[in-house]
């Protein structure tokens, strides 16, 4: 039993589905992948359920016990409704990470935390005590292990005067399970929420020859461009090599590429890429190979 849909649920989830676990995911929200694009959390949730990943989505763990056996859980409807127990032989639980500040010795140096127990900083990575920086998990942003690596480089290059820059509207998200997603930049929700106007393109791993030379079809590339420059807003991928094929999209969109500019760029053929150049044909109804 695996408690939590997000990142690291699903990842610890199909490993021990690969071992030969019988493997169930309880999440409180109705969908998995909380935050990233829905169009992919569906066809990622369908995928995993054909490996034989069970879900119960909108559930509240309220109790865990265990006894010989293994784990006794108590479960409600999040929406309310009449409880049950269901058994497990192990629990795992994903429902979010916090900062872990312990042992830095913040008190002693009077450093104080924000209401989600991470350190403030200012533009420049800088704490309220002069001289002292901090990075990465321990202050506000994505916890991903690439963020913090930009946030370290930035911040040692403004202390040595330089002008030190992450742009965080351009982090890609990686979810490291068989297929992968990979994902930058916005999402159609919140393109619609903030009243964007876009236009999508989508192409199929299943029409990408080296996807289906390889045995791995299932997923798609979908991009997402601004209807009216054409700017490249949101990229999101599920499928075979996802986390690889998402840089080219980064630097693309980091340099404000347009969806023109991808599709008009040389792909090597037989590539997974293709399926990018094909998807940013898509954009404007011109993919070639579907």
């Amino acid at each position: 039993m695996v408690i939590g849909a997000g990142y690291i649920g699903l990842e610890m989830a199909t490993v021990w589905r690969r071992l030969g676990a019988e493997v169930e995911v309880v999440e409180y929200l109705p969908r998995i992948l909380p935050g990233m694009d829905q169009e992919i959390a569906t066809k990622f949730k369908t995928i995993l359920e054909k490996d034989g990943i069970s879900f119960r989505l909108g559930a509240a763990v309220t109790s865990a016990k265990t006894n010989k056996s293994g784990v006794v859980l108590d479960l409600e409807p999040a929406g309310g409704g009449d409880a049950e127990k269901i058994t497990a032989d192990t629990v795992l639980v994903a429902v979010g990470r916090k900062a872990n500040t312990d042992g830095l010795g913040l008190d002693a140096i009077g450093l104080e935390l924000d209401e989600r127990g991470r350190i403030p900083v200012d533009e420049d990575f800088e704490t309220a005590i002069p001289g002292v920086y901090a990075i990465g998990d321990v202050i506000a942003g994505p916890m991903l292990a690439h963020k913090a690596e930009e946030d370290g480089v930035a911040a040692v290059e403004i202390m040595a005067g330089m002008a030190g820059h992450v742009d965080y509207d351009h982090v890609p998200g990686i979810v490291y399970t068989a297929p992968e997603v990979a994902t930058i930049g916005k999402t159609e929700e919140q393109l619609k929420d903030a009243g964007i106007s876009y236009k999508k393109g989508v192409f199929p791993f299943l029409a990408n020859s080296r996807a289906r030379a390889v045995g791995h079809g299932d997923g798609f590339v979908k991009i997402l461009a601004d209807s009216t420059t054409d700017r490249v807003l949101g990229v999101h991928i599920i499928g075979h090599e996802a986390g690889t094929i998402i840089h080219e999209c980064a630097t693309a969109m980091v340099f404000g590429a347009s969806s023109e500019d991808i599709a008009r760029t040389c792909h090597g053929h037989p590539t997974l890429n293709e399926a990018v150049k094909e998807a940013a044909l898509a954009v404007d109804g011109r993919a070639i190979h579907i």
